[in-house]
């Protein structure tokens, strides 16, 4: 037997595991009436993100997650929906990316990012319990408590509690992500997952601005294991904003020396229809990693590039 081919058979285990994740995925969003929607990998515009590099295609772009067309949906008047697709983003390799991965996203009208949250835990929950695992996973030596409630805690709170510095004066050195990535995110998630919130408005993204504290943006990311699983919004809704954070992203991206992207303007037209909403991105393959207990996503996907 070739050495190919038994690397397939080892990972058997987790690839009956993973489709009965997609199943029980399916199940939940389709027991709270979510419509399941497919949007195409192809598209002319990304949204321009400093930190995210997409790939291209005959003049177009391998969409880095479906959000952009998924919103539209919403803005047409789809209530409740989600999908699971394939993302590419370049560059990104390790033991938690692929330049190929596979995203979970659903998108709720009349929710805010407190109502993510929400259901964002209970899907957590729902999940593995139909894998048999209770209230309790164990990773990589780690017992996890799913049990609610859940932490929550500000950025402002988590820099305060495990960083060298403030959230001002990460951002004041340009080393916000650096600080996040060293120091606060490896001690998130460990006894039960954590929801880190309120983002600083430089980092708002696409997420509304919190009307009682303009200095941050509704915006959440959930943490297991020190493993960063989801990021969702309150969706921004203002046309003429997310205009401006878009012409800013792009410019640092000339900034960076990195190629210039077309402006999505159908995206940009159709958010004053958008209304009250709420979005949340979750990487599938990083969920099936924890759930598995693999180190490594390489062992919970049937082909990393490598091995093509």
């Amino acid at each position: 037997m070739r050495d190919e081919s038994w690397l397939l058979i080892k990972k058997r285990d987790a690839l009956w595991m993973r489709a009965a994740i997609l199943g029980e995925i399916r199940s939940f969003f389709l027991s709270r009436d979510y419509l399941e929607v497919e949007t195409p990998c192809l598209i002319p515009a990304p949204a321009p993100e400093f930190h995210i590099d997409t790939l291209s295609c005959e003049g177009w772009f391998l969409h880095p997650s479906p959000e952009l067309c998924m919103k539209r949906l919403l803005a047409a008047g789809y209530e409740r929906i989600f999908q699971v697709c394939r993302c590419f983003r370049k560059g990104e390799r390790g033991d938690r990316h692929l330049p190929e991965f596979t995203m979970l996203e659903w998108y709720r009208r009349g929710a805010d990012y407190r109502d993510l949250m929400e259901e964002c835990a209970d899907l957590v929950i729902h999940v593995a319990a139909a894998l048999g695992r209770g209230e309790t996973i164990s990773y990589q030596g780690t017992a996890i408590r799913l049990h609610r409630p859940w932490e929550r805690l500000t950025v402002a709170e988590a820099f305060a509690r495990h960083a060298p510095m403030t959230v001002a004066a990460a951002l004041a050195g340009d080393c916000f992500d650096e600080v996040l990535t060293a120091y606060v995110e490896p001690r998130l998630g460990i006894a039960g997952p954590t929801f880190l919130y309120d983002y600083p408005l430089p980092l708002a993204s696409l997420a509304r601005t919190k009307r009682d504290n303009p200095a941050v943006a509704e915006r959440c990311e959930l943490y297991v294991a020190g493993i960063e699983l989801a990021n969702g919004f309150t969706e921004l809704a203002e046309e003429t904003e997310q205009r401006r954070r878009f012409a800013r992203e792009e410019e640092e991206r000339r900034r960076g020396g990195k190629p210039p992207y077309p402006v999505p303007e159908k995206f940009l037209q159709s958010l004053p229809d958008l209304g009250l909403a709420a979005g949340i991105a979750l990487g599938l393959d990083r969920l099936v990693m924890i759930l598995a207990d693999a180190p490594q996503i390489d062992a919970v996907v049937a082909f990393p590039p490598e091995t093509l």
